[in-house]
């Protein structure tokens, strides 16, 4: 399958497995390049740029292809170096990285100057917009469904793929509410040149999460997530847990972001993550939780994908359209 996409990165199949924090390391990288997809590791994963270059360096020894990094910009309450861990992608010889939270415009002259091509997560067109006007080679549009922060527009992807499209000459990959073929052909039918999925690799075989989480969104339904944050101008989509209602009751009171904290702290989701017990801490999913049946692994899940997507493609709509 060949879009502008596959040809820019060097990739097989026009699918992104997205960065997650704590969930972009190398081995599920490595198994989503190895599938034909782009792998890409999430830097702030690791706590120092040192560690960073070394799980590099891992995942360059679990794969020959293309894979990226994550650089998620300003969203962590900690202090942190973001030069630092630039230096250390540049340093690596990674050719391409994933940019989130922030606009990347501090680091492209860098970027750039190492060969590096840059795709940039954003949730609405005039972020799209900015972000092609300052370089980026690849725009990726989370729609409304998306895990993870969705922004505050509150757009499906129906009406803000299309609308994206129309307005960047640059390519543009569809994000949120993607887990199957379907999705991928109806990215491409609204102009996009390929789908970034986070939730949907969440749950395969290599994906560092304890199966008792994988299990919990392979049983849920499109309805059972919440949004959380949304008083504090940061909405999240989260699993609806107790933690969640929670939270939307301080929220609906009126409490700060204080009175939430140690619900929503990152050991609480270490220890869900770790641990299986989905009421122990905020787990990040999107809507699409609702379409995802299986623990595959990484290649079963892309082959899959491609192959139901070229199916649709071939019979079902050309079918359609030669009926008289």
């Amino acid at each position: 399958m060949k879009t502008r996409l596959t040809e820019l990165l060097g990739i097989e199949t026009p699918i992104i497995c997205g960065g997650m924090m704590r969930v972009g390391t190398a081995e599920l990288a490595a198994a989503a390049s190895n599938a034909g997809a782009l792998g890409v590791m999430t830097a702030l994963t690791q706590p120092t740029p040192e560690l960073l270059l070394a799980e590099i360096a891992r995942c360059r020894a679990l794969t020959d292809k293309p894979f990226g990094v994550n650089l998620t910009v300003g969203v962590v309450a900690t202090a942190i170096n973001y030069d630092d861990y630039v230096d250390a992608i540049l340093d690596s010889g990674v050719k391409i990285v994933e940019t989130a939270g922030r606009s990347p415009e501090p680091f492209m002259e860098r970027f750039k100057a190492h060969g590096v091509k840059v795709i940039h997560k954003c949730v609405a067109v005039r972020h799209a917009l900015k972000a092609e006007r300052i370089g980026v080679d690849v725009v990726s549009i989370d729609g409304f469904e998306c895990a993870g922060h969705p922004g505050e527009q509150d757009v499906g992807g129906l009406v803000l793929f299309p609308a994206t499209t129309q307005a960047l000459k640059i390519p543009v990959v569809a994000s949120g509410g993607i887990a199957d073929g379907r999705g991928l052909v109806a990215a491409l039918a609204l102009g996009c040149e390929g789908i970034n999925m986070g939730s949907r690799f969440m749950v395969t075989q290599e994906a560092p999460i304890h199966e008792g989480i994988k299990q919990k969104i392979v049983e849920m339904d499109e309805t059972q997530t919440r949004l959380i944050f949304r008083s504090y101008k940061n909405t999240a989509r989260v699993y609806r847990n107790g933690v969640a209602d929670q939270v939307a009751e301080v929220e609906a009171a009126g409490g700060d972001f204080g009175q939430v904290h140690h619900l929503v702290s990152g050991a609480n989701q270490e220890k869900a993550w770790s641990t299986g017990d989905i009421e122990a801490g905020m787990v990040t999913v999107g809507m699409c939780g609702g379409l995802i049946n299986d623990i595959p692994t990484c290649e079963q899940l892309v082959k899959k994908i491609v192959s139901d997507a070229e199916q649709i493609i071939n019979d079902r709509l050309a079918g359609m359209v030669g009926a008289k």
